[in-house]
């Protein structure tokens, strides 16, 4: 199932878009969900990470698409972007809202066609795990790849992600199912490591990057009894992204 969202103040936009879907999804025998929302503050409101693609117009009355899509990724930076619009000159500038693609109306089958083979590809899915939690009244989306670890601390979880800090309720135990499917490893019983950011091990601490682009680490504390466990899931992880 592959569900999408169109933001366009156009109905015939949108029900052209539906049509053209409808019949990719006949073509290519998968799924797909196609929901409409004429108000980019509306879709926002209403926003859940629930779809993989969102299909957003530029040219629309009160809040424009740009405006709207960095909204959209102040709570989800990992969902997939096509504009869809008839102001090109706009469009070319989707890199900075990490925008995927962008379709000039009206839209043709064959490029509806391409766009969403090229999508695909990528796994709509993969990567698209996501933590939500409530930060000053507003609920926000975190990618679990951009998560280096998570500890408790006084009886508060404590999400270090490669951006900033979040503290927040919860338990680890519920967090942790999701995390070790994402190559998380427990160093100690109050903390989880992101694998992909550790850069290395010295006695029983491990180094964590803030990221592929700074040369801050934070030390964490591995414990006696996870020592041996935590190593073999590194060399497991590494052996496998060799």
């Amino acid at each position: 199932m592959l569900n999408i969202a169109i933001v366009d103040d156009e109905k015939s936009i949108a029900e052209a878009l539906k049509l053209l879907l409808a019949g990719y999804a006949k073509e290519r025998g998968i799924e797909i969900s196609a929901d409409w929302f004429s108000d980019p503050v509306q879709f926002l409101t209403q926003y859940t990470n629930r779809y993989d693609l969102i299909l957003l117009d530029i040219d629309m009355p009160g809040m424009n698409g740009m405006d709207a899509a960095r909204k959209l990724r102040e709570v989800d930076d990992t969902v997939s972007l096509i504009f869809v619009t008839n102001m090109r000159q706009y469009a070319i500038n989707g890199y900075e809202v990490n925008a995927d693609d962008f379709m000039v109306k009206p839209v043709s089958y064959f490029d509806l066609a391409i766009k969403l083979d090229r999508i695909r590809k990528k796994d709509l899915r993969q990567d698209r795990d996501v933590v939500s939690v409530k930060d000053d009244g507003v609920v926000k989306f975190i990618a679990v790849k951009t998560i280096r670890y998570v500890e408790v601390l006084n009886h508060r979880l404590i999400i270090h992600t490669t951006e900033r800090d979040f503290e927040v309720r919860g338990t680890l135990k519920k967090l942790e199912p999701l995390l070790i499917k994402n190559h998380f490893s427990k160093c100690n019983n109050y903390c989880l490591v992101n694998l992909r950011y550790v850069v290395g091990i010295n006695g029983f601490s491990v180094f964590v990057s803030y990221g592929k682009n700074s040369d801050k680490t934070d030390e964490v504390s591995i414990s006696h009894p996870r020592k041996k466990e935590f190593v073999i899931e590194l060399n497991r992880y590494l052996g496998l992204n060799l």
